[in-house]
């Protein structure tokens, strides 16, 4: 109890509740004052009415007439509830006529009325109560007063006292609980959040935070916390993922190197020895500072550190270039390389990202596409700039087009063909970065892989290739 009155979620509801209260009490007062009010007016209105016709008799039939009715009046038998006081007097206030013994002692509490109290027999005895009277002032001194006991209107005013106090108790117990009641559940929400954040620390990543079925807010976090832990659970196994096929990749050269250099120490010397050992360590090298700018490639793409370089730029003119240099390869290879693209498409980009995006695919086509041909398509399809890379390979497996984005992800097991694993992890990275998507796409035969971007205004002057 004492954990639960210290959360927000308790004060909250505490602060609710008080506002709550507040205004229930606001409206029962209300309610109280006015209907005494009303009852107040109602026997004000009947005094009236009762000295308006007493008046009347007293102008017809003179003092003599009035006291034979106030005589009247007193001593006949009063109907039930009916409490109504009279009182005749000379100039002296010596009684003449009435049921009342003697002028009483009253306050005035308006011009006209007073208050006073009076004895009244009960079959429980006599009690004392309140009475307010009207006093009319007859011809040479003589005195009428005509009023009403308050016992049966104080009586009333009791039982709404009563009414509406036990109503505010019972409002006000109600919010208690429910505010506990409130409090309680929404605590028990946010407790299995904390339980499932703390076997997370505990290292247990598969854990989720359980939903009600509600669909209320609180499923809306758990669902994006869920959401959030899944793409963590994602990244940390991608994590272990590269960290494994980092192991691989650079063991292995790192071995060759050192092998071949201790090898060429314990030779006989030979200049041209060490010179190809140079070389071919080297190239070695330059093949693992291949594998840590792609990396590094790769990391500033999704960090999005590149963004404020980027400028406006023809990516027709950055496929046609990039063709250029791939042509050569082609021959060698005895491939067919075909360029098909817009005149000018204009993207707010990176010339050297997208250049190495498309030289990515180009080079994989190329490396995996053993005869026949290679397409690179750049168009223009509506606000959108599309870059393709067909070729007549043997494809990728339809179960494995979305895994060959992950990084030092190869199809061959033996990882013998030269690369990293890393070109399309790049490739997906630069488009994401400039607000578009990379996938593969069967091309019947062979392999479609392709990138999409938004493009640029077109009234924007693509920067040359010398500005980039």
């Amino acid at each position: 109890m004492n954990r639960l009155l210290r959360t927000n979620a308790f004060r909250l509801a505490a602060l609710y509740l008080l506002l709550f209260v507040a205004s229930v009490l606001a409206l029962l007062a209300f309610i109280y004052f006015s209907t005494a009010g009303f009852i107040e007016r109602q026997t004000e209105a009947t005094i009236d009415a009762e000295i308006t016709g007493l008046r009347e008799e007293y102008g017809e039939r003179g003092l003599s007439g009035l006291l034979d009715i106030i005589h009247t009046r007193s001593t006949a038998p009063a109907p039930h509830g009916d409490s109504t006081l009279y009182l005749v007097t000379d100039p002296a206030l010596q009684p003449l006529a009435g049921n009342l013994s003697a002028w009483p002692r009253a306050e005035q509490i308006r011009p006209g009325w007073i208050r006073f109290p009076v004895e009244v027999r009960t079959r429980q005895g006599t009690v004392t109560s309140s009475a307010i009277a009207s006093v009319f002032v007859l011809h040479d001194g003589f005195r009428l007063l005509v009023g009403r006991d308050l016992r049966d209107a104080e009586a009333f005013r009791s039982r709404i006292t009563r009414t509406l106090a036990w109503a505010a108790l019972l409002t006000v117990a109600l919010g208690v609980g429910g505010g506990l009641f409130m409090t309680r559940h929404m605590l028990s929400r946010v407790e299995a959040v904390n339980r499932t954040s703390e076997r997370i620390i505990r290292g247990d990543l598969s854990q989720r935070v359980p939903l009600s079925g509600s669909g209320d807010e609180f499923d809306q976090l758990a669902a994006n916390l869920n959401a959030m832990l899944d793409q963590i659970e994602r990244l940390m196994l991608g994590m272990r993922q590269v960290t494994d096929n980092i192991a691989h990749d650079l063991r292995t050269p790192l071995s060759r190197l050192r092998a071949r250099l201790e090898v060429t120490l314990l030779e006989r010397p030979d200049a041209q020895r060490y010179a190809d050992a140079l070389r071919e360590t080297i190239a070695e090298a330059d093949h693992l500072l291949g594998t840590f700018n792609a990396l590094l490639s790769i990391a500033e793409a999704e960090a999005g550190s590149r963004r404020e370089t980027m400028a406006v730029v023809d990516l027709a003119e950055i496929a046609r270039s990039v063709a250029e240099l791939y042509e050569p390869v082609a021959d060698d290879k005895g491939l067919s390389l075909t360029v098909e693209s817009d005149a000018l498409i204009a993207v707010h980009g990176d010339r050297h990202l997208l250049s190495q995006a498309i030289a990515n695919l180009l080079d994989n086509a190329l490396k995996y596409t053993p005869a026949g041909k290679v397409a690179l398509r750049a168009h223009r399809q509506g606000g959108t700039a599309r870059i393709e890379v067909a070729d007549s390979g043997p494809g990728v497996p339809a179960d494995r087009r979305e895994a060959v984005f992950d990084r030092f992800v190869r199809l061959e097991g033996s990882r013998s063909t030269p690369g990293n694993g890393l070109g399309l992890s790049l490739v997906r990275a630069v488009a994401r970065l400039h607000g578009g998507d990379a996938w593969l796409e069967d091309n019947e035969p062979g392999l479609k892989a392709m990138f999409t971007l938004p493009v640029a205004d077109s009234r924007i002057v693509p920067a040359t290739r010398n500005a980039a």
